[in-house]
């Protein structure tokens, strides 16, 4: 709803049904104000205020609209689906902007938000497992800046965003109250040809855990990357080959060190997944998709629908067809 020219009011509800993590409630997607404050031929400014999608890398923002994405599942080593809630929005004030010239296009996105931290997906997480106690958003902090050149043949963007957590104990909690402090940095890049794309993203995660009696004082970096290239037979149909790395900790890549002090398998802490699908748009409104993923490592699997580790295969198939309709 746009009342004035430079006020629009936009909101979405969303029901997803995916394991127990996402059990089929209607909950609010996004509900934001945005007031343009400045917009001209040469760029733009504004200020968007409610529920927002977290700018991260290249598809967060729109990872749910199907004819925006590279594949079926984004590259899980950037794009979890196991803290969706968690990565995919949050309350509070962003401000935007945009510079158009010769040299190219520059935008940007900064906020204060507070996380979306209720719920056991986000325990899951941040913890492996549930326990009596919750998690409460902090004041956190998000952005990211894009540079685009020629239309988007060049594409490169910085994201990075600080989110804090506090976490209350319950009765017979084995954890003390403590905090969560989540760094991720993003770095992407992507070249259009006419018939050809080439897509990497580079991620470093820092995950802090502070004050609590059962993990200590606990402060280490995860990692992360993907290599992918898409290519246009025709209009009509587009191939995606794709491989995507997870390290849970940087320091312990093949999860030794993490098996030896806690007895869980060594693969539960990587994730090593090479991608090839098929992409149809058999009309402008209706498009077909298949994809097949090889992967090594379980790292990305959420633990609420594996709580038994030990069940896992350390390499494991999915296949996936997708098939999407717009109007």
């Amino acid at each position: 709803m746009r009342p004035l020219s430079r006020l629009q009011f936009s909101a979405q509800m969303i029901s997803r049904t995916a394991g127990k993590g996402s059990p089929g409630n209607i909950r609010l997607d996004y509900g934001f104000m945005d007031y343009t404050y400045f917009s001209g031929e040469s760029g733009q400014l504004g200020i968007r205020l409610g529920r927002m999608k977290t700018p991260l890398g290249f598809y967060n923002d729109t990872r749910d609209v199907p004819f925006t994405r590279p594949s079926i599942l984004l590259p899980q080593s950037i794009y979890f689906d196991r803290t969706r809630k968690l990565a995919l929005a949050a309350d509070g004030m962003h401000l935007y902007g945009e510079h158009r010239s010769d040299m190219g296009d520059i935008s940007f996105q900064a906020g204060v938000a507070r996380p979306l931290v209720r719920g056991d997906e986000a325990e899951a997480a941040v913890f492996g497992k549930q326990f009596p106690g919750h998690l409460a958003p902090e004041i956190s902090y998000t952005g990211r800046v894009n540079y685009d050149l020629d239309g988007g043949r060049v594409r490169l963007a910085v994201s990075a965003s600080q989110l804090n957590m506090s976490y209350a104990p319950g009765v017979g909690d084995v954890l003390h109250a403590g905090s969560v402090r989540f760094t991720p940095v993003v770095f992407s890049a992507q070249y259009n040809a006419e018939r050809w794309s080439l897509t990497s993203e580079y991620a470093l995660r820092r995950l802090e855990y502070n004050n609590f009696a059962a993990f200590k004082n606990m402060d280490f970096y995860g990692e992360s990357y993907y290599f992918q290239g898409a290519y246009r037979f025709t209009p009509e149909w587009e191939g995606i080959v794709r491989y995507d790395v997870l390290y849970t900790d940087q320091d312990d890549r093949s999860g030794r060190k993490y098996a030896a002090a806690t007895g869980s398998p060594a693969y539960t802490r990587f994730a090593k997944d090479i991608t090839v699908g098929l992409r149809w748009n058999i009309t402008p409104e209706f498009m077909l998709r298949a994809e097949y993923h090889r992967v090594n490592g379980t790292a990305w699997l959420s633990t609420l629908d594996n709580p038994n580790t030990g069940d896992l295969s350390q390499k494991w198939d999915l296949f996936s067809v997708l098939g999407s309709y717009r109007f």
